[in-house]
């Protein structure tokens, strides 16, 4: 069977700033200064692997998690496969379609919800649900139904449906990003960290909604996830990256008998993460952001 989604050694770089640590050095020479001062405004760049020859493939009705602490590549790997960044080496295929040269058509199959959904703030919850509707081809009526049932579906209050974006909680807008992705029961759905900011029931809620699109729709989906419960209950397969490199790929249950030490102790899916990764708990807490 033809996978679903399917990356073929792929990689990607960024060029990143370089900046010099130790430009507060006293008694130095006027010319030095301005060296420090144009280091400082124009400083070197220099280039970052994101993501490293990473292969693999997903079947489709499956849900393929990606864990991995921030700055990994995760977050990277999601926007090849969406086609808005462009593989430096390597090919990503959707439906046989290339991300590059077919990213049209590729765009039809998939919807995405990410971290930091974009919206129109000053609109209702509604009206950026209508809007979206209407972008899908949808007639008026049925996207209005569409999204006053998922929103329902979501447990989003009903009171909050025609507050503007701008005056609703993170939560409440992740909510809306996730409705808005579901309206037209995509083929493919790229969930980046999509319960960030959620309480523990609208968290349940989102996660009960994507296994009814999947067991409903055979939709594929790649969920990338700091929430390791989650990645455990959604996932049928998940992959472990770091430094931009796959370092696992398996079941959760395959993966936890991977790292069992031998003394009758299943590990967890955290202990999984952290023995994989080389991380402390302390580490997975305070690094930066993903690229």
């Amino acid at each position: 069977m033809t996978a679903a989604i399917k990356c073929n050694h792929a990689c990607k770089s960024f060029k990143e700033s370089a900046r010099k640590t130790d430009r507060a050095k006293t008694g130095s020479h006027n010319r030095k200064a301005h060296q420090r001062l144009a280091d400082y405004i124009f400083p070197a760049r220099v280039n970052v692997e994101a993501v490293r020859d990473v292969s693999f493939d997903v079947k489709r009705g499956e849900i393929f998690g990606i864990l991995g602490p921030n700055g990994s590549g995760k977050s990277t790997l999601i926007r090849m496969i969406s086609t808005l960044l462009i593989p430096d080496s390597g090919t990503v295929r959707v439906f046989g379609k290339d991300v590059v040269a077919d990213r049209l058509e590729v765009r039809r199959y998939i919807n995405r919800v990410s971290v930091e959904a974009a919206f129109f703030k000053r609109l209702s919850a509604m009206e950026n649900l209508e809007y979206a509707a209407r972008l899908y081809g949808l007639e008026p009526k049925e996207g209005l139904l569409k999204a006053k049932a998922i929103l329902a579906r979501l447990g989003f209050p009903d009171g909050k449906t025609n507050v503007s974006l701008e005056n609703l909680s993170r939560g409440m807008q992740q909510k809306v990003a996730i409705a808005r992705a579901l309206m037209t029961a995509p083929v493919a759905l790229l969930l980046d960290e999509p319960t960030t900011g959620l309480d523990p029931v609208s968290k349940r809620d989102v996660q009960d909604f994507v296994l009814d699109v999947r067991n409903t729709n055979d939709t594929t989906v790649i969920l990338t996830t700091h929430d390791m419960e989650e990645a455990d209950r959604l996932c049928d397969r998940i992959a472990v990256i770091n430094d931009g490199k796959f370092v696992a790929l398996d079941t959760p249950e395959n993966l936890k008998m991977l790292c069992a030490n031998g003394n009758g102790h299943l590990p967890n899916l955290e202990e999984v993460f952290f023995r994989l990764t080389g991380r402390s708990p302390n580490e997975w807490e305070t690094e930066g952001d993903d690229e």
